[in-house]
């Protein structure tokens, strides 16, 4: 059984996904080939609430050629990419499944990234003073580690290095290619190259927009299912576009109130401490300060986040921080739990019930269906992390308008 492995947020899903999809089956000349998709919750890497439920999204992907999504717990999808990369092969791996792993990437040398990724950074003490001095002067982290990177790695055209390590993809395939060898798993890898529009382009230039551009056109929207099907048709595949609308005419959720998270974030400011996670080197004191500021009438989260900009500190890192205060997760709950405990199931069509089947016997950790599955495995880290996952989850029910603890009666999503 081949089994292709892929990372996503679907946040939402659109034709550029689906593209990614149709071609990994392709690359492997199997159109069978059973697509397991590990998949963001609540809250999605860049630290923001995602803007559909994560059953509205894993109905999406099944909708649109996933046969099994799984989902990325909250510390390990709501963190850097270092983090995020790391726990998302982990659960590849610990599936005991998956034969390849495919994702999409914004440089055409992908022999360049593979090549960084086989350089051993953690044991390079050039690489380490380098990156010391690129954070002391002012540099946000992922400029740092690029350029630090640029400085220690022998390669002829340095532009061409820094251009690369600039990109959001090929940050995340570079982590990708290095949590792969510490698995030391032999998957085939296949690197997809990006089609249409740039990862983060605000307008909408192809029938392959980016993710940003239709999550501006949902917020200029707002709930309205009309202009929604008006503006979004054709921009993402139609299967995807009907669950999304669907759901949000069955009032299973609505769109996240932004406004309602910057002032409850405020507020939560005061328990607030540097021992929550992502908070430390004077962020804490950066948002507080800022906030402390703030005028009547700039509690809204766009006005909020273009206070706190910054060039030392990068709107993800300022967003996971705050993400992290509002579930209460702390530096050292990070340190301590740095695997995966188990393995969450949100959806499967009929070939990913029989790809279930076989994990439930090959995979190296709980598989969770349900969450009273939960309650059947006492483990310490698995409660603990689960608890976060919770939180997390009831969070975003606030800021849909939905009831508290949902996550316990909503079942895996199955598709026919």
């Amino acid at each position: 059984m081949r089994v292709i492995g892929i990372v996503a947020e679907y946040n939402p899903f659109h034709n550029g996904h689906e593209y990614l999809i149709r071609k990994a089956r392709e690359i492997v000349n199997d159109p069978r080939a059973i697509v397991l998709v590990v998949m963001s919750g609540p809250f999605t890497q860049r630290g923001l609430p995602s803007v559909l439920p994560k059953d509205v999204r894993a109905k999406q992907a099944l909708m649109c050629g996933a046969d099994v999504v799984l989902e990325l717990p909250f510390t390990f999808a709501c963190a850097p990419s270092e983090r995020f990369a790391f726990g998302a092969i982990e659960t590849l791996y610990r599936t005991g499944v998956v034969t390849d792993i495919a994702f999409g990437i914004d440089s055409d040398n992908f022999d360049l990234l593979k090549r960084l990724s086989e350089t051993d950074l953690d044991n390079n003490e050039s690489f380490t003073a380098s990156l010391k001095k690129n954070l002391e002067d002012g540099m946000s982290f992922p400029s740092a580690r690029a350029n630090a990177i640029a400085d220690v790695f022998e390669y002829e055209d340095k532009e061409e290095l820094r251009n690369t390590l600039r990109r959001p993809n090929s940050i995340l395939a570079l982590d990708y290619l290095r949590a792969i060898r510490i698995f030391r798993k032999n998957f085939n890898v296949i690197a997809i190259p990006r089609v249409g529009d740039d990862y983060d382009a605000a307008d909408v230039g192809s029938k392959y927009p980016s993710a940003t551009a239709i999550r501006d056109i949902i917020k200029g929207c707002g709930n309205s299912q009309s202009a929604l099907g008006t503006k979004l048709t054709g921009l993402m595949p139609d299967s995807s576009l009907a669950v999304m609308l669907s759901a949000l005419s069955m009032k299973k959720y609505s769109f996240p109130d932004m406004d309602l998270y910057a002032k409850s974030a405020v507020m939560k400011l005061d328990s607030a401490d540097e021992t929550t996670a992502y908070m430390g080197d004077g962020l804490l004191g950066h948002i507080r300060n800022t906030c402390e500021k703030l005028r009547s009438g700039e509690s809204d989260f766009d006005t909020l986040m273009s206070k706190l900009n910054t060039k030392h500190f990068t709107q993800g890192r300022i967003l996971r921080a705050m993400a992290s205060m509002m579930t209460d997760q702390s530096e050292k709950f990070i340190s301590e739990h740095k695997h995966v405990p188990y393995i969450r199931v949100l959806g499967f069509n009929r070939e990913g019930r029989y790809c279930l089947k076989i994990m439930g016997k090959c995979a190296k950790v709980p598989l969770i269906h349900n969450c009273s599955d939960f309650l059947e495995h006492p483990d310490e880290e698995i409660t603990s992390v689960s608890a976060l996952d919770k939180k997390a989850a009831n969070l975003q029910n606030v800021l849909m308008g939905l009831p508290l603890n949902t996550d316990w009666d909503i079942p895996p999503v199955s598709v026919k």
